[in-house]
């Protein structure tokens, strides 16, 4: 199952659309949340009981107009609706458990001015049971292809598992960042890095022969390398945590910089468990 998390805005109708796409070609079904409060999810007597039914019957809209977007997009998709008690983020943290993969629209409803991403996208991102898919806006004119990053962590065959997947299912051209920095003057020999990447693909190039693959090392900062890397892309994907990530972080910093600044729908892989 797919489960795809709306608030009424329009990045989680984007949500929605793209969760829509996925959810047929994993041949999935797809199941769409909203949260509110839980003392209106609960309350039907009192002297707020016309108070939650009128909150109730708010969320109820904002998923019949998820469910039109999504069946406007992919009719012949299995969809249904849940509106969930509590929290936002601890919600649909809960509802990953089940889930085969938690899609969310990355700017919500309420933030304070000025925060360039959604407090329950930054919340559920680094601690859900299953990987994350940010959407704030999908590409006008997507150009075919899916960009992976990677470091050399042992998280990046995650990454690299998710995205050979998604570009065999979509039929698209995979490319694989590594990006680098050098900490005295540059070396002019980039051996090491290159046979890197080789290595962490050889397997998958066997158990995926079908998919055209693009190696890029580029040297600079792993953020700016991969928004500019994946400008235009379907789908950029990265690790929760790569090298060096404290333990008190809940993602690593590349994660949480491309969290703000992804140019395109962004795939955070969660550790396997």
């Amino acid at each position: 199952m797919i489960v795809v998390g709306v608030d009424g805005s329009h990045a989680g109708l984007e949500a929605v659309a793209w969760a829509a796409k996925e959810a047929v070609l994993r041949k999935l079904p797809l199941k769409i949340t909203h949260a509110i409060t839980e003392w209106a999810a609960g309350t039907d007597t009192g002297r707020y009981a016309e108070v939650a039914k009128w909150m109730r019957q708010g969320g109820q809209s904002v998923l019949a107009a998820a469910e039109d977007r999504a069946r406007a997009e992919q009719a012949q998709l299995t969809v249904e609706t849940a509106l969930l008690p509590g929290d936002p983020r601890a919600a649909l943290i809960a509802v990953s458990e089940e889930a085969e993969l938690l899609v969310i629209g990355s700017h919500g409803l309420g933030g304070v001015r000025g925060m360039l991403v959604g407090s329950v996208a930054h919340g559920v991102a680094g601690r859900a049971a299953c990987d994350v898919v940010l959407v704030s806006e999908l590409p006008s004119l997507p150009r075919g292809e899916i960009v992976a990053g990677i470091d050399g962590s042992q998280a990046s065959q995650g990454v690299l598992d998710f995205a050979f997947a998604e570009a065999e299912l979509r039929g698209t051209r995979l490319r694989v960042v590594y990006a680098w920095t050098w900490p005295g003057p540059e070396p002019t020999d980039e051996g090491a890095e290159r046979l890197m990447v080789q290595e962490a693909l050889a397997g998958q190039r066997e158990r995926h022969p079908g998919v055209n693959v693009v190696e890029e090392i580029v040297q600079g900062h792993p953020v700016e390398a991969l928004r500019e890397a994946a400008t235009g892309a379907d789908l950029l994907v990265v690790g929760s945590r790569g090298r060096g990530t404290f333990a008190g972080l809940v993602l690593g910093s590349v994660s949480q910089g491309l969290l703000h600044r992804s140019p395109c729908p962004l795939a955070v892989i969660r550790s396997r468990r």
